[in-house]
């Protein structure tokens, strides 16, 4: 299998933890794409540009990271990172939805840092920034309905994945201030080898 990733992406970093979760990370050829480049090959794969996106053995092209991740779940035969039915499935569903929305606001203000100044918005900064809030709010109140850190889920890998991608783009903006128990779980499930091989370089 061939991997278009970037390093510091978190969708890449979600797919990479799933990877070595269950025991597949060995399997995947890691393949530097910049989609930013007028002739990146990334076209030619996934009409969106974007990654992460999985060449499979079979010839097959998958993105986005909730496809590619359930993907690779399903390559092995011990315990699934998706359960199969009822609430679990679901409430593991969601908070990948709530850790890959952190992500998708994240990076919404990372790219707008990006822009000239005189571009920016600092509304659209501050929409993406209440979003953020609101997201660790609710996953603080829901606390209790978090994997423990010895039996995760493709939610408990995504929230990992956001957190962390927090802490690399917008340490200055504590998001463990106000939200205890959350940071408390992070620091548990945090401590998974697949977390600590799948650490981005520090920029």
């Amino acid at each position: 299998m061939k991997l278009r990733y970037s390093q510091t992406s978190p969708y890449v970093r979600k797919v990479l933890m799933v990877a070595h979760e269950v025991g597949v990370a060995d399997r995947i050829e890691l393949c530097p794409t910049n989609v930013w480049a007028p002739d990146s090959p990334i076209v030619r794969d996934n009409p969106l540009a974007k990654i992460p996106t999985l060449l499979t053995e079979d010839g097959l092209v998958l993105f986005d990271s909730p496809v590619i991740a359930e993907y690779l779940d399903s390559l092995h035969e011990g315990r699934t990172l998706f359960p199969a039915t009822g609430r679990a499935r679901w409430v593991a569903l969601r908070q990948q939805a709530v850790g890959d929305g952190i992500c998708d606001a994240a990076v919404l203000r990372r790219l707008e840092t990006l822009r000239p100044e005189h571009l920016r918005s600092a509304d659209w900064d501050s929409r993406q920034r209440a979003a953020i809030q609101r997201a660790f709010d609710r996953l603080e109140e829901e606390a209790d309905d978090l994997p423990p850190p010895d039996a995760p889920t493709i939610g408990s890998l995504a929230l990992l994945s956001a957190m962390a991608y927090m802490d690399f783009r917008f340490g200055h903006e504590p998001w463990r201030r106000g939200h205890s128990r959350l940071a408390n779980w992070f620091d548990a499930a945090s401590k998974r080898s697949s977390f600590s091989e799948t650490v981005p370089p520090t920029e």
